[in-house]
């Protein structure tokens, strides 16, 4: 079946007001999606980060592991050269510091190209929102003229 393409001109001020109602919504997931994405991107970063910091002159430093997002134990750092790093869905991998900063740069960059598409997507989405505005202004003052017309 055909796809039938509509001009938002042809629709009533009450569609249209639909159809900016839709965009609306889209927009907002779009954006919600968007900071997510700045998240995970932002917390990709930090693992490089500090992954940066382990050094030689680390080894033995006292440090805090967490244990749950909210419980922490006292350690010490053991070996500097290698990392525990979480690869998804509860799987951790033995990785050395620089597997590990090549694996979360992979992952930043991923991020970024959705980030980039993401962002296109969304200002697409606001200028049809703007498109949809403008037309029910016009329709609206069209409105408004007909019974002075009369």
């Amino acid at each position: 079946m055909a796809e039938q393409q509509v001009q938002i001109t042809d629709l009533d001020p009450q569609q249209l007001q639909e159809v900016k109602k839709q965009l609306d919504e889209e927009l907002d997931h779009l954006t919600n999606s968007f900071g997510q994405l700045k998240q995970a991107q932002a917390k990709f970063r930090s693992c490089m980060s500090d992954i940066d910091e382990l050094t030689p002159a680390t080894t033995d430093k006292e440090v805090l592991i967490p244990l749950t997002s909210s419980l922490y134990v006292p350690g010490n750092l053991g070996d500097v050269s290698n990392v525990i790093v979480d690869v998804g869905t509860g799987y951790y991998v033995k990785k050395t510091r620089a597997e590990a900063n090549s694996h979360y740069k992979t992952k930043a960059d991923f991020v970024q190209q959705n980030l980039d598409t993401l962002q296109k997507t969304i200002e697409r989405k606001q200028e049809n929102a703007q498109s949809v505005v403008q037309v029910m202004q016009m329709k609206l003052q069209e409105q408004q003229q007909q019974p002075q017309k009369a």
